[in-house]
């Protein structure tokens, strides 16, 4: 029976990586997915503060998001109303 303070050991797997990806996590970088939308906004708006969304295309944006530190989900799973989604973050949070 567990006691008050007795408690379950957690494993943390944030930082570990099990894909093939070679993209390194650091203490302040998230785990990016395709559906993190204002995630990857916030670390685009990091990563690339000279860069304003309206000058950015689609496939373009699809290779910044995948080149991102913490990006860890699958390329093929990427649609384009997810990355216009992401441009409309990109813009507001911009403007």
């Amino acid at each position: 029976m567990l006691q008050q303070f007795d408690l379950p050991k957690i494993i943390d797997y944030t930082y570990y990586r099990f894909k093939r990806r070679t993209n390194v996590l650091f203490d302040h970088e998230p785990e990016l997915f395709w559906d993190s939308t204002y995630a990857i906004v916030m670390s685009l708006m990091e990563h690339h503060p000279t860069r304003h969304p309206d000058d950015i295309g689609i496939a373009e944006l699809e290779m910044l998001v995948e080149a991102l530190p913490g990006f860890q989900d699958d390329p093929a799973l990427v649609t384009e109303q997810l990355l216009l989604d992401i441009l409309t973050v990109w813009y507001e949070e911009a403007t």
